[in-house]
């Protein structure tokens, strides 16, 4: 990493009112900004994305699935608590974040939706070991509710349970949504497919960490939180096909670029014979040598996020600026529920 990269340089100012607080009316209907290979910047609109890609490209895709990671509940005591499972470690095993007057101690009881009992079995830094008294993800499923990011300000309603979910998600952990596939629907995957792109997917669940400011003023002080990845033999072959027949790989979502680098460093260029799987804490900063990805589909992002240190990687300090400034200008949507990027690697 470069020592010289600050968490000044990755700011900007963002008007309160464009922050998206709800979806566009159908998936494919938002804004695109286009940042070219060349530096510059193109208004479009997402339907637009088919023709921006070339013969051979490759789309790799996050199949992860939102769980309704967010319960309320009591204390035994009384105390009001809220819970946001941040990953699930076994079958009645979880992980979480606990909103309390006072911290649970290990060995008490979670009064939960009024319906059952979670213990604390201990901590994990900032994180509580939940013990449920059945399998986590069927409690969740009936009992949680799903889990908006902390700068939407309306509670999850019914429609957030379908909109705040890709059309393709299908392995269940995450507790944020990978918010540049939410501007895919079924029509769109099936017009790509039929102009001969290729799709492929990978796994990684979201984790609420993917929220939280960098406070470290170096970067290089900053420690990445964890997320479980994994990428299989066949998505590497059509990596490796793609790149060969001159095309391009494009991640939808920086969580997929995440799990694609990270896999790439484990497998140092020898193909896979097994799943390349495990927890990541891959943090990507300008200066960062990309291994598979060349461009990207994204929303945009928080000032001096994880995730705008991400993207000024792949496209530069400057260019990132200048995008953000335009869409700023332009009044584009941002964040989750917000407008979407594409983003060609120079």
């Amino acid at each position: 990493m470069n020592p010289s990269l600050e968490l000044s340089q990755f700011n900007y100012e963002l008007p309160q009112e464009l922050i998206a607080q709800t979806p566009a009316a159908k998936r494919v209907e938002s804004r695109l900004l286009h940042l070219d290979a060349q530096g510059a910047l193109h208004d479009r609109q997402f339907l637009d994305l088919p023709g921006l890609l070339r013969p051979h490209d490759l789309l790799v895709f996050n199949d992860t699935r939102v769980i309704k990671a967010r319960l309320r509940g009591q204390k035994e005591s009384g105390g009001k608590v809220e819970v946001l499972i941040e990953r699930i470690t076994g079958t009645t095993t979880a992980l979480a974040h606990i909103k309390a007057s006072k911290s649970p101690k290990p060995g008490s009881r979670l009064i939960l939706s009024d319906a059952f009992s979670a213990t604390v079995r201990g901590r994990e830094g900032e994180l509580f070991d939940l013990q449920f008294p059945t399998r986590v993800l069927d409690l969740l499923d009936r009992y949680g509710a799903t889990p908006l990011p902390p700068y939407i300000e309306h509670a999850a309603e019914h429609e957030d349970e379908a909109r705040y979910q890709t059309v393709y998600a299908r392995e269940p952990g995450a507790v944020a949504a990978p918010t540049a596939g939410l501007h895919f629907d079924e029509a769109m995957l099936a017009r790509l497919a039929e102009q001969g792109i290729a799709q492929t997917f990978v796994t990684l669940h979201v984790g609420a960490g993917t929220f939280q400011p960098v406070r470290a003023q170096n970067l290089a002080d900053h420690v990445m939180h964890a997320e479980r990845f994994s990428v299989s033999p066949e998505t590497v072959k059509m990596i490796n096909a793609a790149r060969a027949a001159g095309g391009r790989v494009v991640a939808v979502g920086t969580t997929s670029v995440r799990a694609l680098e990270s896999a790439a460093r484990q497998c140092d260029g020898a193909a896979p014979t097994a799943t390349i799987e495990g927890d990541t804490r891959l943090f990507i900063t300008p200066g960062y040598q990309f291994s598979w990805v060349d461009a990207l589909v994204t929303n945009f992002h928080l000032p001096q996020s994880t995730l705008l240190m991400l993207v000024s990687a792949l496209a530069g300090i400057e260019p990132i600026q200048r995008a953000y400034a335009h869409a700023v200008q332009s009044r584009y949507r941002f964040f989750s529920y917000g407008d979407a990027m594409f983003i060609e690697s120079p």
